[in-house]
């Protein structure tokens, strides 16, 4: 009777024994599941190669093509009209300014007079000079004489001269109190204030001859040996749309401070460029095969570019590379990895050496031919 009652209390004790046993030795066993678990699902790519347009960056101001600088050729007198402004656009010969021309007026006509007065003399000494010539001829005059006469011609004829002469300086002088316009183009700069009293030579207006911009970059002397007229040329400014020029000339010359040359380009169509402004660009010089991947396959750490490799057993590798030209989101390996290796598409930067991955896809970059804004270390 004891026995029985104790039994079904052992039965128990020993079945709570077994269950803590089977738990203690599961516990490992999960363990080591969890150890074999892939750390992250990816996508793999490949690298591909393309043929990419070899460029030389390059930075530098947007510039007129010529300006020229308009001032007064008469002096001393008041200006008395302005005609345009900053921002005009004029064409050649279009008056720009007027100056009060009433004592040129008054002077041209003083020298109009003293040419006529020069005139009359010199008809008259003209006359007296064929007489005198005609009576030598008999004898009636001396040699002297003669000499006499003809000398009081010349000089009345060289009077007669200068005061013509007078005559077409004080009519350029009216013709100069109107300021005009060099060349067709847009008027940059005014100087000119109205009731001023100016020097010759005085500036009044700047002028960009027939609006043409152009852009002068500076590019390192190891490179501009590459760059020739002609070659194209792609600018990008905030908050624009590309412009496109061409290679017009090339500086001559390196500066020894900051070796460097100029580029000059011209911009046919400058779109919302204006002088002044700061472009950078690219200048197109030939084709190279280029071996890339998508940008979002690097991963940045320490300063260093790396791609996080995957062998056949799922397992990672991180590799250092060196980057080059970048296209879109494309970018150029110039070292580190081949063809055929297969390489975390994006994601990488949550992975580190040995993790084992889950592989979704595979896909391959698409192959850029001769694409239209390439840079070199920096985006299109």
């Amino acid at each position: 009777m004891r026995y029985s009652l104790v039994l079904p209390f052992i039965a128990s004790a020993v079945l709570l024994l077994a269950m803590s046993l089977l738990a203690g030795c599961g516990r490992p066993a999960t363990a080591a599941v969890s150890s074999t678990q892939a750390a992250l699902t990816v996508t793999l790519v490949s690298p591909v190669v393309s043929v990419w347009p070899e460029r030389v960056s390059a930075n530098g101001s947007i510039r007129a093509w010529q300006e020229s600088i308009i001032g007064n050729e008469v002096g001393g007198l008041q200006l008395a009209e302005i005609l345009a402004d900053v921002g005009d656009h004029v064409t050649k010969g279009q008056v720009l300014a007027q100056f009060k021309d009433d004592t040129v007026r008054v002077d041209l006509v003083q020298a109009e007079a003293a040419a006529a007065e020069a005139e009359a003399a010199e008809d008259f000494t003209h006359s007296q000079a064929d007489r005198t010539r005609s009576l030598a001829k008999s004898g009636a005059v001396s040699s002297d004489q003669l000499q006499q006469q003809l000398a009081t011609e010349k000089t009345n004829v060289a009077r007669l001269a200068s005061a013509k002469a007078r005559v077409e300086a004080q009519r350029l002088r009216l013709r100069q109190t109107r300021v005009l316009a060099p060349d067709d183009g847009v008027i940059s700069s005014r100087t000119a204030t109205v009731g001023a009293v100016l020097a010759t030579g005085s500036e009044l207006f700047r002028l960009i001859r027939q609006n043409r911009l152009e852009w002068r970059a500076t590019v390192p002397a190891d490179r501009i040996s590459r760059v020739a007229p002609g070659q194209l040329v792609t600018l990008h400014t905030d908050g624009q749309t590309p412009i496109a020029g061409r290679v017009r000339q090339i500086s001559p010359v390196v500066d020894s401070s900051t070796l460097t040359g100029t580029l000059y380009v011209d911009l046919p169509e400058p779109g919302g460029l204006k002088a002044g402004m700061f472009a950078s660009g690219e200048i197109e010089f030939g084709t190279a095969r280029a071996l890339h991947l998508p940008e979002s396959a690097l991963v940045y750490r320490d300063g260093y570019q790396y791609v996080m490799q995957v062998d056949a057993q799922r397992r990672v590798r991180q590799v250092k590379v060196s980057a080059g030209r970048r296209y879109g989101q494309n970018v150029e390996i110039v070292q580190g990895v081949g063809s055929d290796d297969r390489l975390v598409a994006t994601g990488g930067s949550f992975l580190v050496e040995g993790d084992l991955v889950l592989v979704a896809e595979t896909k391959t970059p698409a192959v850029v031919q001769s694409p239209s804004l390439v840079s070199e270390g920096g985006r299109p």
